[in-house]
């Protein structure tokens, strides 16, 4: 598959763009984010269920009716669209002589810029999402204006991921609901130990590493392209325990045959995204201190 170097225009801002985190991190790139903590989770996916979200011209990569998906789940310190709290859930692998690329299923973010950058710039199948969060303390996470903005307490501040879970008292739970104007949909919880507990068993931050992940994108009715693009993510990383996903319906899903609607297609994609959460998780890692670069996405 022939890659085109022809660049995507940004009405989003005049490059080079600069970002600051909080930690005075400078950088001059297409698109830059500081978070502090996020998660990254890899589940074993039925192949059935990510090739209803991944293009018929690519090839899943798969083994005995299963790919690698998951989510990754971060807090925005500063980027673009200011701070803002962001979760995507990634359907599977798909093949890219010599390597292989991440497909993103549904990426939610609690910030109206951020969504509309995602579906017009990068073609992600971008949503406004609510994320809330209970525990020790209750604390709801709301979109930030549009502006120069103070650092406020972002989802995954106030606790970090350990390597073994707990009691009850001792999690945070954070539940994130697709939002459509006045409407809502609830997506999933997840579930990690609180601040409190890791404090007691260590707080060890693991190796500083850098590392990139290739992803395609587009196909969407916002950017009927398909792209390609890399994230280059530098931080501290370390295994932890996977978190504890659930739904109110749980497995309920759809096989996407007899579907006719955009509204039905569209429900049948949010049942999908949360089985593709729902699915058997392999590995979690936490990202401490996280700077992340995305490089400006070329048209495949």
């Amino acid at each position: 598959m022939d890659v085109v170097e022809r660049r995507i225009s940004s009405c989003y801002a005049k490059l080079p763009w600069i970002f600051k985190g909080r930690q005075e991190f400078f950088f001059s790139f297409f698109f830059c984010s500081f978070s502090r903590t996020a998660l990254y989770q890899i589940n074993l996916v039925k192949a059935a269920t990510a090739r209803a979200f991944i293009p018929k011209e690519l090839r899943l990569v798969e083994a005995f009716g299963y790919t690698l998906g998951g989510f990754f789940l971060a807090s925005y310190d500063d980027s673009p669209a200011g701070v803002f709290d962001e979760l995507v859930v990634i359907a599977g692998t798909v093949w890219n002589p010599p390597t292989s690329c991440a497909w993103a299923a549904r990426v939610l973010v609690n910030s109206d810029e951020a969504c509309h950058h995602g579906r017009k710039e990068v073609g992600l199948p971008s949503q406004v999402a609510r994320f809330s969060k209970v525990g020790a303390s209750s604390l709801k996470i709301t979109a930030v204006p549009k502006g120069k903005r103070e650092r406020t307490f972002g989802l995954l501040d106030t606790f970090t991921l350990g390597t073994s879970m707990s009691h009850p008292e001792d999690m945070v739970e954070v539940k994130v609901s697709e939002v459509d104007g006045a409407a809502s949909a609830d997506i999933c919880s997840i579930k990690f130990r609180s601040d409190e507990m890791e404090k007691k068993l260590g707080n060890w931050m693991g190796p500083a590493i850098k590392m990139s992940l290739p992803s395609f994108s587009g196909n969407t009715k916002y950017f009927p392209n398909l792209l390609k693009y890399s994230c280059h993510l530098q931080c501290r990383v370390r295994p932890v325990r996977p978190a504890v996903v659930s739904h109110p319906l749980d497995n309920e899903t759809d096989s996407g045959e007899n579907i006719h609607s955009s509204q039905e297609l569209h429900e049948n994609e949010r049942r999908l995204s949360v089985a593709v959460m729902l699915s058997k998780p392999i590995i979690a890692l936490a990202f401490k201190d996280l700077t992340m670069q995305v490089e400006a996405p070329v048209v495949v």
